[in-house]
């Protein structure tokens, strides 16, 4: 089982409330069962919803309380961030999940990439980074069919 963010499985939970492109998601390349999550969702913030971003560093210097996440109406959105963040673990640990493809750029799944000023800097977004503080391996949506071709006994 894999664990994938909602949104690159074409459901609609972006910020704006759209789904990516078929041709941006992950359906058809993963021969697995794919758990879908939001952790934005699931840490109580609604569809659509203001985009946000990590004020400083990145999903790291969230977790360890130096940095914040605000919306772009100034809100403090933290607490959902970090929420989310833990439901998405425990999804991950009661399914037994060891591997998770997570939407690049975003504050709660950007692997390689978040958003800042919007530009992208490197940096992991909250989810992304707890899952890999947990040992599970985290891969980025932009670098996924060549990670998969790459990895691919590993991923079956």
């Amino acid at each position: 089982m894999i664990l994938v963010s909602a949104c690159l499985l074409g459901l609609d939970c972006r910020y704006d409330g759209s789904a990516l492109q078929a041709d941006r998601t992950v359906e058809g390349i993963i021969d697995d069962i794919m758990i879908p999550v939001c952790p934005e969702q699931m840490g109580g913030l609604p569809t659509p919803r203001s985009p946000s971003e990590i004020t400083e560093g990145d999903g790291n210097d969230v977790l360890d309380g130096t940095s914040r996440v605000l919306n772009s109406a100034g809100e403090d959105v933290t607490v959902e961030f970090l929420k989310g963040a833990r439901m998405t673990l425990s999804v991950a640990r009661i399914a037994g999940v060891k591997r998770a493809i997570m939407k690049e750029r975003s504050p709660s799944c950007g692997v390689l990439h978040i958003t800042r000023n919007r530009e992208g800097i490197p940096g992991m977004g909250v989810a992304a980074a707890l899952l890999k503080r947990a040992g599970i391996q985290v891969v980025s949506s932009d670098r996924i069919i060549e990670d998969y071709v790459r990895y691919h006994r590993h991923w079956k």
